[in-house]
């Protein structure tokens, strides 16, 4: 029997926060153990960009994610979707060439694109609409979390042991936190741990036209509103720069900055330092500009285009002759990054149904995951002849135009999707 607990809606966000973290711990241990890997296997830099590449293909799968998701409920959905990642994950130290790691990481992908929409149905399952941006923050701080933990730890056991035993490590971990999601997450319908009080606030914070009442639509009726490409083609635009920080910068240190195993570990954890903290600006900056007057989505456009603005110092990276200037860009850039990435994620809740968010949200992942995927084999295929500095440029423009985008075909208070085509 479980005790009542207090504003157990936030422990909630944080059993998920934490699931987040695993999940990208275990996708960041490929970034950071790659000069061992690529040494050890004999794999190129061409090839390493298809391994990278085949984990954006899987997680390309979100709507899939999304409407099992949807189905099974979130629950047991999230649950299988975390332990095959852990075990896939652990499957990686099995390898012995870049074809079964690209399988694997394809695999890994798909099962890993469950936590993004599983992150924002919880959102809207379990917060009203004034606390959804900063439990959205908070969710967000994972994905900062596990990428800043895997440097150290990885380089660790790469050190200690072996790159194999890294991903054997990184995927226990999610075991754990499957067993963890299974005793302790309920909905708020029937966990027995929350008080009337909050389920109160809860209900009544939830916008009548975004109940859960009527038939969940189709994926083709998504794709049919213009809200939705408003939230998805910036989306598009800007989940490149998470990529390159998680996957490139570890490489583009060594390559081109002359790091070693233990400077990067010392090093490539910081710019997603910075990203926690964007987790938690974007929000704080819808808040305020809601107390003064200005409606919720406006405010979030608000939030995106400024961290659009300060993205523009990612255009300067590979100018500074500093390796430490080049990483302070890196942390501008990865606040920036998550200031306008955790706002226009979070917009999936403002404009969809409970029962259409982990839907909708998966679509949209699927958009990012297609910008990365597309940006990643550009550097793949193109980095030994021009090097890294337009790739860091072009990062720092595509999100002005992903807030142009915003602005024009999200509508303020816009409708939600009732029913099918």
């Amino acid at each position: 029997m479980f005790p009542k607990i207090r504003a157990l809606r936030w422990w909630i966000i944080g059993l998920v926060m934490l699931g987040a973290i695993v999940n990208y711990l275990t996708r960041s241990t490929m970034g950071v153990a790659a000069p061992t890997v690529l040494k050890d296997l004999g794999v190129s830099v061409k090839e390493y960009s298809w391994i990278t590449s085949a984990f954006q293909l899987g997680i390309m799968l979100q709507p899939v994610c999304g409407y099992v998701l949807d189905t099974l409920g979130l629950r047991t959905g999230f649950a299988i979707f975390a332990a095959a990642w852990s075990l896939i994950a652990m499957a990686h130290g099995l390898t012995h060439d870049w074809r079964g790691l690209a399988v694997l990481r394809g695999l890994l992908g798909f099962a890993e694109g469950s936590a993004q929409p599983a992150g924002m149905k919880t959102v809207a399952t379990w917060f009203p609409a004034n606390e959804r941006g900063f439990a959205g923050g908070v969710f967000n701080i994972g994905a900062s979390i596990g990428s800043l933990l895997a440097p150290p730890l990885v380089v660790w056991a790469v050190l200690t042991w072996s790159w194999r035993a890294a991903f054997v490590l990184t995927g226990a971990l999610g075991v754990v936190w499957v067993a963890l999601w299974l005793l302790l997450y309920r909905s708020p319908e029937t966990h027995p741990a929350l008080t009337d009080d909050e389920r109160v606030r809860i209900a009544a914070g939830q916008e009548a036209r975004l109940a859960e009442a009527g038939p969940r639509p189709s994926i083709v009726s998504v794709l049919k509103q213009g809200q939705f490409w408003g939230i998805a083609l910036p989306r598009f635009l800007a989940d490149p720069t998470w990529g390159t920080l998680s996957f490139w910068v570890p490489l583009y240190l060594s390559q081109t900055r002359g790091f070693d195993l233990k400077q990067i570990a010392l090093f490539a954890w910081m710019p997603f330092v910075a990203a926690d903290l964007g987790c938690l600006a974007g929000p704080a900056i819808a808040h305020v500009l809601q107390g003064r007057g200005v409606s919720l989505i406006n405010a979030r456009r608000v939030a995106f285009t400024l961290g659009a603005i300060l993205m523009t110092g990612m255009m300067f990276v590979g100018k500074v002759h500093s390796p430490y200037a080049a990483i302070a860009l890196l942390c501008l850039g990865g606040f920036a990054h998550q200031t306008l990435s955790v706002t226009v994620i979070t917009m999936a809740s403002d404009l969809f149904r409970k029962n259409e968010v982990a839907t909708v949200a998966g679509l949209a992942g699927m958009m990012g995951n297609l910008g990365l995927l597309i940006f990643s084999l550009m550097i793949g295929g193109l980095v030994t002849r021009i090097g890294y500095d337009p790739f860091f440029v072009a990062l720092g423009v595509l999100d002005l135009a992903g807030a142009a985008i915003l602005w024009t075909l999200v509508r303020d208070r816009a409708p939600s999707v009732t029913s099918n085509p």
